[in-house]
């Protein structure tokens, strides 16, 4: 006699995709639906707000979109290779120049920064990628303009920059003391198919429109970093609602305002538990910088978020060597709160 209370496998193995692939919009469908149970005005309000804000960066994400779209239509992460040849010193530069425009996400720079790595390309430039990759990307950089301003989208660059040639820069004084020679975890082999595109990068189709997979590599990044964008989105606004609904503006100021160094290192701190995603952040940092927290804590916490984050962090943990990960991590606290510090001074100063 079979059990008829127990769920068919096959029900679990949907409800389980569902949650996995889904989990995002369950959220928010269920922070909804408990405002609408235990305070339905606040539902409302904040359901109004997501919307609002949604049709008012519109314009924003369409392009960070066709951005998106574009550069992997085209293939311009073949581009990438010619980061990684030359001197030391120029390879990190160029490194942090590519992590800052590369439309790489977390997960998927893995086979790449694996592929570098095992063929040899010093650590200290990878380094340099692997730090400005997380924080800026052009579709990164449109939506910060966006959400927040220009000025806050060209500093937040330029700590990328400045935080990939920091970092690429201290691992290779440290790398000539004969620091980390073997950098990789055993077993990592060559990259597999992100080493294709170090050894034999493809040339770039600008013209993708002419071929019909191009096109449709095009309509499918589209459609999927559309939704990407729209599921973190509506969770932010919905969550920056609350924010502003529920958290007195005088708390915020009291944690995270003012001139001095504790903000800033506050938010530093606080940005690496707290991160949801680089997306998803924007708004809420915006909700805190108009409830009374500093312009310099606001760019800290985006900073040390985006590098310390799980997809980042763990793209590092499966690829290099336990003193590798904590150098990083180091790296980018160091990094994120000095980009807070000047980008606090900036704000003064002008």
């Amino acid at each position: 006699m079979t059990d008829s209370t127990l769920p068919a496998p096959g029900l679990r193995s949907t409800l389980r995709h569902v949650w996995q692939d889904q989990r995002v919009w369950l959220a928010s469908v269920l922070i909804l639906a408990a405002l609408a149970l235990f305070d339905t005005p606040q539902a409302a309000d904040s359901a109004l707000f997501a919307g609002a804000a949604l049709l008012n960066t519109a314009p924003f994400l369409i392009l960070s979109i066709a951005i998106a779209a574009w550069a992997n239509a085209t293939g311009a992460d073949n581009l990438i290779a010619k980061a990684f040849t030359g001197a030391p010193l120029l390879m990190i530069g160029l490194g942090a120049l590519a992590g800052g425009i590369s439309p790489f996400c977390s997960c998927g720079v893995i086979p790449l920064i694996a592929a570098l790595l095992a063929m040899g390309v010093p650590l200290s430039a990878v380094m340099a990628f692997w730090l400005a990759s997380p924080i800026m990307d052009p579709s990164m950089f449109v939506l910060t303009a966006g959400v927040l301003d220009l000025e806050f989208a060209v500093s937040k660059t330029l700590a990328a920059l400045g935080l990939g040639v920091f970092g690429g820069t201290v691992v290779h004084l440290m790398m000539k003391g004969g620091a980390f020679a073997d950098p990789l975890r055993d077993g990592i082999g060559n990259g597999g198919c992100g080493g294709a595109k170090i050894r034999a990068p493809k040339p770039v189709a600008w013209r993708f429109w002419t071929e019909p997979d191009r096109r449709a590599k095009f309509g499918k990044t589209a459609l999927s970093t559309t939704l990407f964008l729209a599921k973190w989105l509506t969770l932010a606004f919905i969550l920056e609602s609350l924010m502003l609904a529920w958290i007195p503006a005088e708390t915020v100021t009291a944690a995270l305002g003012g001139e001095g160094l504790l903000p800033i290192m506050t938010a530093t701190l606080v940005g690496v538990p707290a991160y949801l995603n680089g997306y998803a952040a924007l708004p809420l940092v915006g909700g805190l910088i108009e409830q009374g927290m500093a312009p310099g804590a606001g760019m800290a916490f985006l900073v040390a978020g985006g590098v310390t984050s799980i997809p980042a962090a763990m793209a590092v943990w499966a690829l290099a060597k336990p003193q590798v990960f904590a150098l990083y991590i180091g790296l980018s606290l160091t990094g994120a709160f000095a980009s807070g510090l000047l980008f606090q001074l900036w704000t003064q100063m002008a």
